[in-house]
């Protein structure tokens, strides 16, 4: 029998670990309403054609690319970067396969044996499995859910110790489509300059902003002297997952040796998809109408969502700023979130990730909900959900 080595024996990932049992009542005949990924392309989203033809006219391009990225693409990036405020060149890019693998390598080139990297708790998953893989320290800061799912800047500042190597932020936040203040960002900002560290900001969704008194901020234009490792991907923003391209970028002071590192990293895995990098340009620097469009009808999802699950007995949940995703909360008597949603799944359908999967506060619990799906989904899985409450906690 060959054995897997240690590192692995930690790594979970919910959000496509619920997929098994889902598919499993599929096959039985239940039908199956998932709410549980967050793929706008398996919901009624499409990419932009203009991002299309741009990679098929490239198709014949086979060979491997540049291993810091496409030229045009890493302009690009760098291009908008600038005009967001942030003091970077083109040579501070980075093209990553999708933005996990720009994570990963950041991660990989600051991090040893036992050091930690503060990482939101509730937060995407993948930060603490690359830190599981790597042997190092889990170090989870929370995120204060009666401040609209802020960073808790005075948790955060207990957590920091002599093997804290970065801090990271997701903003806008998954799973909890928390949009940050400026007041909050530079709070962290401050805190990772008295400390000496590096901000890892994972922008995302930073297109997907739903409230016109709610403004995003690029930590790259917040932090002038204080270390930033950006990360974006065409995938959410310009509905292609699948391409699996995305950048980082370096910003801030003190940078040289680190950024060297993670270059190192990127030639070491040779290149990216090179035909699938020409879609950077035009997504970028072309028409954004997709956007406009996307936003309204997610915002009109969010609504949905929002009224609904404060609607449910014992289902609370904070209003998503930005991104497609909810986090409410569950005020009921309950053995777990994972029990509660997989109990759910098999009696009415709706397929929603349980809450332990991301990260919360002790003797909390809540479920991730995304609302990229049709209005008609929406509505058809809280109905399940509400009438599975009221049925087993009425």
């Amino acid at each position: 029998m060959i054995i897997p080595s240690e590192r692995t024996e930690n790594i979970t990932y919910a959000i496509r670990d619920v997929v098994v049992e889902a598919q499993k009542l599929e096959k039985l005949g239940k039908k199956i309403t998932y709410l549980n990924i967050g793929d706008p392309l398996k919901y009624d989203f499409r990419t932009p054609k203009h991002m299309i033809d741009a990679v098929a006219k490239n198709i014949h391009e086979s060979s491997y690319a540049d291993s810091m990225g496409l030229l045009e693409a890493r302009q690009s990036v760098f291009k908008e970067a600038v005009r967001n405020g942030t003091d970077i060149t083109e040579n501070d890019v980075v093209m990553t396969s999708g933005g996990s693998e720009g994570i990963s390598m950041a991660i990989g080139a600051i991090m040893n044996p036992g050091d930690s990297i503060l990482t939101p708790k509730p937060g995407y998953p993948l930060y603490n499995a690359v830190i599981e893989y790597l042997h190092g320290k889990q170090n989870e800061y929370y995120l204060d859910e009666e401040n609209d799912w802020q960073p808790d800047i005075d948790d955060m500042r207990k957590k920091i110790d002599k093997k804290t190597k970065a801090i990271t932020l997701i903003n806008p936040n998954n799973p909890t489509g928390a949009l940050y203040t400026k007041g909050t960002l530079k709070k962290v900002i401050d805190l990772a300059g008295e400390h000496g560290l590096p901000v890892f900001s994972d922008e995302t969704y930073d297109k997907i902003i739903f409230d016109d008194d709610f403004k995003f901020h690029p930590v790259g234009t917040l932090a002038k002297d204080v270390p930033v490792v950006t990360f974006n991907t065409l995938s959410k923003n310009y509905l292609c997952p699948g391409w699996r391209v995305g950048w980082l970028y370096f910003s801030g002071s003190g940078m040289e040796k680190y950024s060297e590192a993670v270059k190192q990293l990127a030639r070491a895995r040779l290149s990216i998809n090179q035909p699938m990098q020409y879609a950077v340009k035009p997504a970028l620097e072309g028409p954004q109408d997709h956007i406009t469009e996307m936003v309204g009808k997610l915002k009109r999802r969010r609504d949905i969502t929002y009224k609904r699950l404060n609607e449910i007995d014992g289902i609370s949940c904070v209003k998503p700023r930005g991104a497609f995703y909810a986090f409410p909360r569950i005020d009921l008597k309950i053995e777990s979130d994972k029990k509660f949603t997989m109990d759910l799944l098999r009696e009415e359908g709706p397929l929603f990730v349980f809450g332990e999967g991301f990260g919360q506060k002790k003797d909390t619990h809540h479920f991730r909900v995304v609302f990229a799906a049709s209005e008609q989904a929406l509505n058809d899985g809280y109905d399940g959900l509400e009438r599975f409450v009221k049925k087993n906690f009425g």
